[in-house]
């Protein structure tokens, strides 16, 4: 333990950087465990398309979406969605709702605004659709 000490006292900006990347870590851990948005894998999103009948809600741009996206996918842009514009889907309040973008980076934050605005389950597709495409699941440019 008195070796751990004296490193702490030797290099106290390695040991500061130490211990903000560990309580980073336990905080997204935490946050991620507590968040009313669920992430699940591509095979998951499969399931639960196809079983429980979710809309899907591609949220990058009309761009990347003419691109390629999962087939019945709904384009409601991120901008849109972010602008409190949710007329477009305020129908599946009460539905499965799979959010996909193309990393699943920004699906989070859309996810935790839509909780708010009182939708029951909202799933994040985790790696998005470059997750989707790796593992040669169905694209269609209709």
């Amino acid at each position: 333990m008195q070796e751990y000490l004296d490193f702490a006292a030797n290099h106290p900006l390695l040991t500061m950087a130490w211990l903000g990347l560990a309580s980073a870590v336990v905080y997204m851990t935490v946050a991620s465990k507590l968040s009313k948005v669920q992430v699940v894998a591509s095979q998951q999103a499969v399931l639960l398309i196809n079983k429980q009948d979710a809309a899907v809600v591609d949220v990058r741009s009309a761009e990347e979406f003419r691109k390629g996206h999962i087939a019945g996918a709904l384009n409601v842009p991120n901008t849109q969605l972010k602008a409190n514009n949710l007329n477009l889907i305020d129908k599946f309040k009460d539905k499965p709702l799979v959010l996909v973008c193309e990393t699943g980076m920004t699906t989070g934050g859309v996810g935790r605004m839509l909780t708010k605005a009182g939708f029951k389950q909202v799933y994040a597709l985790r790696g998005g659709m470059a997750d989707w495409r790796s593992q040669n699941l169905p694209v269609t440019k209709r």
